[in-house]
């Protein structure tokens, strides 16, 4: 295993992930893009199947420069939902408070893909982060506060506690949740350092665990895991379907059944979104509902994840269920109708 990040095309090289004929384009990704590979996910790719899965979400792809009229800067849109800096409020009880804009790896779907990595501004300020527990503090509607980023769990120990504290002071949040990749991907990053600042809130802690294959569960994951388990969090997964990594009946269904081994409750199985340069990694919303079908046909009600939509312009999340798709449009959770792109598999 490299015992260092890879972080640019000369970096993938020297370490035998791409070969000279990839180095124009991944040099061209990489100056629109951030690259980040850990040792763990490196150790993961077969630089021989042009086809691997773990290869795929992490190696720039020359075809992220190809931008649809359809793809959005901000495809999800956050900021129609951002009262103050680093706070999106899109439903009643429940605010993102992005704490930084980094991220141990960055995938090469992300949906924040323009405003995460390398030359953005790397966390929150403290004026910052002052008004955003201000704005909280101010709204007892807010009952849960989930931490997104960027990736929080690329944050110290130390700065995680302050956060913690902060909400532990504000008694009308009740829920505390984290979203990351950081146990899957730099599983080393779960110390107990992490796991005490976290119990600082006081609040019930949920961890969103994201992975999207199971060959992503090495025994460095799955103790990394135990560790948040063992704690007392609750473990929920979060995945996104993606055409060349998961889209098939069994693959799904081993990760979920992964997921469900480590004690993680299968949450989301998102749609991929509309970020600039991603349509490669895009399959049908029917397809996405076969494959669902086909999981409930054949694995434990354990094992199920809601398939869903970030509806584009921030209107939420819809789910995929079998009549949500008329083939034009989609109903977001107030009862409006968007138009939404179909996607030929």
């Amino acid at each position: 295993m490299t015992a260092v990040m890879l972080r640019s095309a000369e970096d993938l090289a020297a370490a035998g992930l791409i070969g000279p004929a990839h180095m124009p384009a991944a040099k061209a990704v990489g100056a629109r893009y951030a690259i980040a590979v850990t040792p763990e996910m490196a150790a993961l790719i077969d630089p021989a199947d042009v086809a691997d899965p773990i290869a795929k979400q992490f190696l720039p792809d020359r075809r992220e420069l190809e931008v649809a009229p359809e793809e959005r800067f901000d495809p999800i849109g956050d900021a129609a939902h951002s009262p103050c800096e680093g706070v999106v409020h899109r439903y009643p009880d429940r605010v993102l408070l992005k704490l930084l804009q980094v991220c141990a790896v960055y995938c090469r779907f992300c949906f924040r893909r323009e405003t995460v990595g390398p030359g953005q501004a790397n966390a929150l300020s403290s004026a910052a982060l002052d008004a955003a527990m201000a704005y909280i503090a101010a709204r007892p509607e807010i009952w849960e506060v989930i931490l997104t980023g960027g990736d929080p769990f690329a944050a110290s120990p130390r700065r995680l506690a302050d956060v913690a504290a902060r909400l532990a002071a504000i008694d009308h949040v009740r829920i505390l949740r984290v979203h990351t990749r950081v146990p899957v991907v730099d599983p080393g990053r779960i110390t107990s350092a992490l796991v005490e600042a976290l119990k600082g809130s006081g609040k019930t802690v949920y961890v969103a665990i994201h992975a999207n294959h199971p060959r992503e569960f090495t025994a460095a994951t799955r103790d990394a895991c135990a560790r948040l388990s063992d704690a007392g969090f609750v473990l929920v997964s979060q995945s996104v379907l993606l055409k060349g990594v998961n889209d098939d009946v069994a693959t799904l269904a081993a990760l979920m059944r992964g997921f469900v081994e480590l004690r993680i409750k299968p949450y989301y199985l998102h749609h991929p979104d509309l970020a600039r340069g991603t349509a490669h990694f895009r399959v049908s919303i029917a397809k996405g509902q076969a494959l669902m079908q086909a999981l409930r046909g054949t694995l434990s009600g354990l094992c199920q994840p809601t398939y869903v939509l970030d509806i584009p312009g921030g209107y939420g999340k819809a789910p995929l269920g079998p009549d949500a798709w008329d083939g034009e449009s989609i109903t977001d959770f107030r009862g409006g109708a968007h138009a939404y792109p179909p996607v030929q598999d």
